[in-house]
């Protein structure tokens, strides 16, 4: 394990053992499940400044989407033309293009710790004990196509946990778009300029392919925090409902040195 990494592995194992030692008087063989999922929603807590900042930053996007395709229409011949009308959109709404993905990528480090918890026989010099738990007779070391195969038992729980991420995956899409539709006063039609590509349609699932080659423990982190990202657009959509009514799309492109926060087009 390398030096860089070692450290917050270290440190995950024992936050994690230790909470799986509280709990298991109270849950048995599930205390090491428990803990893993307590640690996530610690995480996600401790993330949560800016994940809400990500959500405002998703819905400025969706705000945008409308002039921004206005904007491409009107100077799609002129790159370096669009390319400034598009900057100083950004900033005279104060976002940028990449608004929302700062959760995202911090979410890498701590999966990658998970990853390589429950890969290493040894941490900290020590037997890493956590491998010897399992969820329903699955150790959470194990991979999906690892073992026993599909046709089995362990075969089951994955497929298990494959369903449960896919059906966050939609919902969270589904989510999205009634949001992007709260935004702009429209949805737009499949194939319309404006309207999400296949890419856009199919990247929320990235998880569950991620899931099926990571060990049993990464999957019940990202089940975890995929639930909890979830529930926070939830709250947040709600409190954004109660905020504003919905906007109406622009027609034209907004005037130099406008804004877009003034009400609808």
């Amino acid at each position: 394990m390398s030096s860089f990494l070692g450290v917050p592995v270290d440190a995950a194992y024992h936050l994690v053992s230790g909470l799986t030692g509280i709990l298991t008087p109270v849950l048995g063989g599930l205390a090491a499940v428990a803990a893993l999922v307590v640690f996530t929603m610690a995480v996600r807590l401790l993330l949560m400044p800016l994940s809400l900042r990500a959500l405002r930053g998703q819905a400025a996007q969706a705000r945008l989407a409308p002039h921004l395709v206005a904007l491409r229409q009107r100077y799609g011949k002129q790159p370096e033309r669009l390319q400034r009308e598009m900057a100083a959109l950004y900033k005279r709404e104060r976002t940028s293009m990449f608004a929302g993905f700062a959760p995202l990528l911090l979410q890498w480090p701590f999966l990658s710790v998970m990853y390589l918890l429950f890969r290493s026989p040894v941490v900290g010099g020590t037997a890493n004990t956590l491998l010897t738990h399992d969820l329903l007779g699955v150790p959470l070391g194990t991979h999906w196509l690892s073992g026993a195969g599909l046709v089995s038992a362990q075969g089951a729980v994955f497929l298990g946990l494959f369903a449960l991420l896919a059906g966050l995956c939609w919902l969270s899409a589904r989510l999205g778009r009634l949001m992007m539709v709260h935004v702009t006063g429209a949805s737009p039609a499949p194939g319309a300029a404006g309207s999400p590509g296949l890419l856009v349609r199919v990247l929320p699932y990235l998880t569950v392919v991620i899931a099926a080659f990571a060990p049993l423990a990464a999957g019940i982190y990202l089940l975890t925090t995929l639930a909890w990202s979830l529930a926070e657009r939830m709250l947040y959509s709600r409190s954004a409902n109660r905020r504003a009514g919905p906007l109406s799309a622009p027609t034209t492109v907004p005037a130099a040195g406008g804004s877009l926060r003034s009400g609808p087009a």
